[in-house]
């Protein structure tokens, strides 16, 4: 691993503004690391090794002018993008082979958001085929393997950002997280990722899933990271009728160097049988170490947790098989020869989405069908509400509540292929966050007996971002998990 790319974000910013090192030289470094890695970890769908180095030439030109003016706060700092994200003139796939050959016109409110800000794009990563899955084994361009482990998943949907970050072939990147799928292959890689308050960050140019759970989040290896990207990327977007109007807050994480006066509660439902034993020690550890650093420790009650699971895969469906309607064979994406307008249709998605994709929509078409909508999807939004009640009344106790990201650590590649819901139970703690559209922060707190890294989450009120990013900050200064990498490849 060379000098540069093994820098987090916190450290390549300050060598960038003060010119000890040029934007070129730093996305060649990543690129030539890609170029050594990508083989064993197959973390991207596209790269972008022109785009870079062109963005990177005219982020030193700005460099070189300093001084004329303000610059972009990011100015030459390489990222990746979950390829459910659109930029525009680069190819988005969604993991699919219906888009495979699909070019967005157009990028996505939070990527350019980033652009404005300085950032250079290395490529688009590797995900389960629309968002769908934990594991990154549902892509149509093959799996991608989990740097601590090539044997293992690293996590999923956002998998390939994850591998990317952990693997040190990008310092930072972007993913989406619908049911877990920032927190859960953060916990897995043995990085930090936050899913957002649902709202916080536009969704104009995702590729929706789920529109009623979709957030757009980061994964980089510390919550300093993290806060350098999350605040330039959040806040309302006119373009997105789900955005929210509310002001975003300077996050200072220096204003606080213990946790005195934190409330942290731990809901009992997430410890319960299923929980893989070095999960829930290293979890209980890092709550035990939070309280040592002056956390109130508070134990709360989720009561509704166990229906989290169910109504997720009724609503996340369903939404799905209205919003993947659009791939036709028509308008965009794969479009067949066919002799009519159904053989069309039926060919573009019947040869353009895998099985995965097909189980949801099918589930999905079948809550929404008559005689069925009241009893199954009109009920789980029900019991969602339900669910978004036990965290208002939990908050009004504690201030963030500390919990397992998955009840395991990353499993063997093809260890749930012919098991859909032991892969839909690796979601099992991360589904309630999404339910109720609060933001919560995955960070790693140590590791099983076989060295593989363990996640813990903080969960927050909505809009409370800053909170988690400083309460974990204040943990990563005192314990050093977040600083340790994957054995040399």
């Amino acid at each position: 691993m060379s000098e540069l790319t093994a820098l987090e974000v916190r450290e390549l910013i300050p060598l960038l503004s003060a010119g000890k090192i040029s934007s070129l030289e730093l996305t060649r470094a990543f690129l030539e690391r890609i170029q050594s890695l990508e083989g064993s970890l197959h973390a991207f769908i596209t790269l972008t090794p022109e785009l870079a180095l062109e963005q990177a030439t005219r982020a030193d030109q700005q460099w070189s002018k300093a001084g004329s003016g303000p610059l972009p706060p990011l100015l030459g700092l390489p990222i990746v993008v979950k390829d459910v994200l659109s930029v525009k003139g680069v190819r988005c796939t969604c993991g699919s082979r219906i888009l495979e050959d699909y070019t967005p016109p157009f990028t996505a409110t939070s990527v350019q958001r980033l652009l404005e800000a300085g950032v250079v794009v290395l490529g688009k990563t590797n995900t389960d085929e629309f968002a769908m899955g934990s594991s990154t084994e549902n892509s149509a361009f093959g799996v991608t393997h989990n740097p601590w482990d090539l044997s293992r998943v690293p996590g999923g949907s956002s998998g390939g950002s994850a591998a990317a970050v952990a693997g040190r072939l990008a310092p930072a990147g972007l993913g989406t997280d619908t049911g877990g799928s920032v927190r859960q292959p953060a916990s897995f890689c043995g990085i930090s990722g936050l899913k957002p308050t649902y709202g916080r960050v536009s969704r104009y140019g995702l590729i929706a899933y789920g529109s009623s759970l979709d957030s757009v989040g980061v994964l980089a290896h510390s919550a300093e990271d993290i806060a350098a990207l999350f605040p330039l990327m959040a806040g309302y977007d006119p373009r997105d009728a789900t955005s929210a109007q509310e002001p975003i807050e300077p996050i200072s994480l220096q204003a606080r160097e213990i946790l005195k006066g934190v409330r942290v509660g731990v809901p009992e439902e997430y410890f319960r049988e299923g929980l893989q034993k070095d999960v829930e020690n290293a979890v209980r550890t890092a709550i035990a170490k939070m309280e040592s650093l002056g956390a109130e420790i508070r134990a709360v009650n989720l009561p509704h947790t166990e229906f989290a699971l169910p109504v997720y895969y009724l609503i996340a469906p369903a939404e799905a098989s209205a919003n993947l309607a659009r791939f036709d064979g028509i308008r965009f994406g794969m479009q067949p020869d066919a002799d009519t307008l159904l053989e069309r249709f039926v060919q573009a998605r019947s040869q353009g989405f895998g099985p995965e994709v097909k189980r949801r929509i099918m589930l999905g078409t079948y809550a929404l069908s008559a005689g069925y909508y009241e009893s199954f999807y009109r009920q789980a939004q029900k019991v969602r509400t339900l669910i978004k009640r036990d965290f208002e009344d939990a908050f009004r106790g504690v201030d963030v509540i500390a919990a397992p990201v998955a009840p395991t650590t990353a499993f063997q590649i093809g260890g749930h292929s012919g098991d859909p819901l032991a892969m839909y139970l690796e979601d099992i703690y991360t589904l309630p966050a999404n339910l109720a559209g609060i933001p919560a922060l995955a960070f790693p707190v140590g590791f099983d007996g076989a060295g593989l890294p363990i996640g813990m989450q903080l969960m927050g009120r909505p809009f409370a971002e800053n909170q988690l990013l400083e309460s974990v900050h204040v943990f990563q200064q005192h314990t050093d998990w977040h600083r340790k990498t994957p054995p040399a490849r």
